[in-house]
């Protein structure tokens, strides 16, 4: 069973698949944007049917992802791991650089074998324009592809998921960390992390693993989060 697999499939059936998996808010711009369960598989389905078509994401292809807490974040994260891919930090060291429109030259730099996936994170979908050639704008190609994925071949639990840990070992943490943070199914999470190192555990891999929901705020505004709390009837805050 791959990483994704294992995090998403208690969400894609039963009573939790139509109800709210990640929530999304963006206080810089007002954005609002709420995922269920099967939408957020979908989407990750779809994004993975890219990478793996398109940029040859396979078990053992290293995979930078530089891009904020985002749910379109999650997407790409959840199909760089349902194809088989190492999540990496270092875009020097990877394969496939995936960011957003700020950090097209820095991925550029890198010189990646397998190119730049650029990402608007445009709440309307709107894609990226005056791309150098062979950036592939996220926003156009994501929609070419099925919303349903199987991999080609079984992912091994020992192999690498992020930054060296397996995915066994990846699971595991995620697991372990969620029950340090008292989360268990049916917690909703309000969340200001940034998904860098640790906070990618806590912030997004720990609250799927306990089967909880997540509420993410990005540029949050603090004097509006006791009012988003209390809207989106969080039982859990983090950050």
């Amino acid at each position: 069973m791959t990483l994704t697999a294992a995090l998403l499939d208690p969400f894609r059936s039963g009573p939790s698949a139509a109800q709210p998996l990640i929530t999304f808010y963006d206080d810089a711009t007002g954005e609002r944007i709420e995922l269920s369960g099967v939408t957020t598989a979908n989407w990750a389905a779809k994004a993975a049917n890219l990478l793996r078509d398109e940029c040859d994401v396979e078990p053992g292809t290293r995979v930078a992802v530089v891009l904020p807490a985002h749910w379109q974040t999650a997407a790409v994260l959840l199909a760089v791991w349902w194809c088989g891919g190492e999540v990496v930090a270092d875009p020097d060291s990877a394969d496939l650089v995936l960011c957003d429109a700020d950090r097209v030259d820095l991925a550029l730099a890198a010189d990646p074998a397998n190119g730049v996936v650029a990402l608007s994170l445009d709440a309307f979908g709107k894609g990226l324009s005056g791309l150098p050639a062979g950036v592939v704008d996220f926003a156009t190609e994501v929609r070419l592809h099925g919303d349903d994925f199987v991999p080609w071949a079984p992912v091994p639990g020992d192999a690498p998921a992020w930054a060296g840990a397996s995915v066994d070992e990846v699971l595991a943490a995620a697991r372990a960390r969620a029950g340090e943070l008292g989360l268990a199914a049916g917690s909703r999470v309000l969340s200001t992390l940034d998904w860098s190192d640790s906070g990618l555990t806590d912030g997004l891999l720990a609250v799927l693993a306990a089967g909880a929901s997540l509420v993410q705020v990005r540029n949050a505004d603090p004097a509006r989060l006791d009012r988003k709390a209390e809207s989106e009837r969080t039982t859990t805050r983090l950050g």
